[in-house]
């Protein structure tokens, strides 16, 4: 009868690697702050042994879980993808694992899946967009929860954002779409109840309307979900106006796609019969044809500094700091201009 083998433990890995049991520990958990070569001779120890770091000692020691939550509206398209990957490789860094849940843009599932992220032990909360009910707020605040929002900046909200101003994005956008000659405009917006950068990005566009003299009650407006069936069919339905757009503001890139093969199935010529703009500037919009002219959001750069923002108020217990970043119009061939 052969014996039971006992799982390899710290020590086994620190006298193996020729290092004391607190090197192993830096090694495994804040591994920036050992040298190379030590690093190297620790994870060769841990690889050969087979050993796993005891989890449930960790959590005890810190009192933390070591874990981030992330609650995402939608897994269906890329329009979230690019930002959490750069989270998630941030938080990794720093020795945090990520949950991730989706909504599917419903209020009450976001609550569920925020109350039961805090029951598993989750150290902090990222959040899309600040709408919603006040008492998630005092409920994280009760329970210690910090939480960040990222995908929108409103600085004066009850938690602090780590993203780009929406409205005045989509503004810039529209006055250089007017400025191009433009005057009869219609947008496929998100769903604005209960999205803030969906009814932001409808605000940005009346308000370049306004400050254009151009009356915001022309603005022919269709909310749908973001799918790309969904844009082609709102499209449709636009052009069958008497008085047709001559520019398509969507409020992503994904309707703005499903629009333009909705025009091609039409037999309607992007630009040259109408000009379709999108807003993200995920990589369906660089691969579509025409490609898209739309807003770029720095999807890499908010999710890294949303990650560090949120493990610094983890980890000081301080409140965080809301920080704005900058989009940028990104011109290609959907958008055609009607003064040149």
């Amino acid at each position: 009868m052969s014996k039971h083998r006992s799982a390899p433990t710290l020590d086994d890995v620190a006298k193996a690697a020729g290092v004391s049991t607190a090197t192993v520990s830096r090694c495994l958990n804040t591994p920036q702050q050992v040298v190379e070569a030590t690093r190297k001779r620790v994870l060769s120890a841990v690889d050969s042994l087979g050993y796993t770091p005891n989890f449930a000692a960790r959590v005890m020691a810190a009192r933390r879980s070591f874990t981030i939550g992330a609650i995402i509206p939608t897994m269906e398209n890329a329009i979230f993808a690019r930002g959490l990957q750069a989270f998630q490789e941030e938080i990794h860094k720093q020795g945090y694992t990520l949950l991730v849940s989706s909504s599917a843009y419903q209020p009450a599932a976001e609550e569920e899946q925020i109350r039961t992220l805090v029951a598993r032990g989750a150290d902090g909360l990222l959040l899309i967009g600040h709408d919603r009910d006040a008492q998630i707020y005092d409920y994280l605040e009760r329970r210690k929860v910090p939480a960040l929002v990222a995908w929108s900046f409103l600085p004066n909200e009850p938690i602090p954002s780590v993203g780009f101003d929406n409205r005045r994005a989509m503004e810039a956008l529209t006055s250089k779409i007017i400025e191009l000659g433009h005057t009869r405009l219609a947008t496929i917006s998100g769903i604005s109840k209960g999205n803030d950068r969906a009814r932001l990005r409808i605000q940005g566009i009346k308000d370049a309307m306004s400050r254009h003299d151009l009356s915001q009650d022309d603005l022919s407006v269709i909310e749908t979900s973001y799918e790309i069936e969904n844009g082609a069919d709102a499209f449709k339905h636009l052009m069958s106006n008497d008085n047709p757009p001559t520019a398509v503001l969507c409020g992503n890139d994904v309707l703005a796609v499903g629009a333009v093969r909705q025009a091609q199935q039409m037999g309607l010529r992007v630009p040259e019969d109408v000009s379709i703009t999108g807003f993200d500037d995920i990589e369906l919009a660089r691969i579509v044809a025409p490609a898209l002219t739309t807003v770029h959001v720095p999807h890499r750069d908010m999710g890294r500094k949303a990650a560090q923002a949120l493990i610094q108020m983890i980890e000081s217990n301080a409140p965080g700091k809301s920080v704005e970043l900058p989009t940028h119009i990104v011109g290609r061939e959907s958008l055609l201009g009607l003064n040149s």
